[in-house]
């Protein structure tokens, strides 16, 4: 039984990883900018305004707007939404709501791309509880970005510490992906899998890591909007992304904020230059 060939990766030089460092100060400087926005009786057509004109002024191009048909330039997700939530003027945002800003910038060609949940106002303890597992997953996730590594390895990490941690839905249908000179790109990175399986990981290869974790089970239904992804059981959602580079030195964390500087000095990784 022949083993299915693993399809081809873009992989990236020192000076294209550089790049698309610039593009992913871009999206962390938008996504520090919609943090302090963020209150309640905002819309999530407000939030989405001042992202566009956040990335715009730095010289770049929201990844998301038009992108088949997307009619936002950042994805805002509240509450049960899990993803690809569409910017609404209707869309009201109240005191003890959760929304997860996925957001996208390409400048000079490339890409970035990052994603952040937000409590509006003051978070429930379950919520913050709820953000904390979903981040600390992403991070455990990253971690294994390194030569030699596999792409199950990342899988296991994330969904092994999310198990670790109680009774939260690792959602299985959206998952990371490379990225580069386009924002989707192969290979897909699934927030589950077993260690040692899967496409090999390579000096230049750059993924986005992205897990989605729900306060209920893990299943999750598309809305006839075509776009917006909802929790099954109604349970609220997050979801946390970075865009990594793979070096030989470690993970560099492409979209990395500042906040984060910490961090990621405590996980050896990378200085991303902040």
């Amino acid at each position: 039984m022949f083993r299915k060939a693993d399809p081809p990766v873009q992989l990236k030089t020192a000076a294209e990883i550089a790049k698309m460092r610039e593009a992913g100060k871009v999206v962390a400087r938008t996504l520090d900018m919609l943090r302090a926005a963020v209150e309640p009786g905002m819309s999530t057509l407000d939030l989405d305004a001042v992202a566009e004109r956040c990335i715009r002024d730095a010289g770049a191009v929201p990844s998301f707007k038009g992108y088949y048909g997307f009619t936002g330039s950042i994805c805002a997700s509240v509450n049960e939404e899990v993803v690809h939530g569409i910017p609404r003027a209707g869309k009201t945002l109240r005191e003890g709501d959760l929304v997860s800003i996925d957001c996208g910038a390409i400048l000079d060609g490339w890409h970035g791309d990052s994603a952040i949940t937000l409590a509006v106002g003051e978070a429930r303890p379950q919520d913050a509880r709820l953000m904390d597992v979903c981040e600390e997953a992403m991070w455990r996730g990253i971690a294994e970005l390194r030569p030699g590594k596999r792409l199950g390895d990342i899988g296991a990490a994330i969904d092994g510490y999310m198990r670790s941690q109680g009774r939260f839905g690792n959602v299985q249908e959206y998952g990371g992906h490379g990225i580069g000179t386009e924002m989707h790109m192969d290979p897909h990175v699934l927030n589950y899998g077993r260690r040692g399986k899967g496409q090999e990981l390579v000096e230049g290869m750059c993924l986005a890591i992205e897990p989605m974790a729900n306060a209920g089970t893990r299943h999750v239904v598309e809305l006839d909007d075509g776009w917006t992804v909802v929790t099954r059981d109604g349970e609220r959602s997050t979801h946390f992304e970075h865009s990594v580079a793979i070096t030989a030195d470690g993970p560099l964390v492409l979209t990395a904020r500042e906040e984060n500087r910490e961090r990621i000095a405590a996980l050896g990784f990378c200085d991303p230059g902040f």
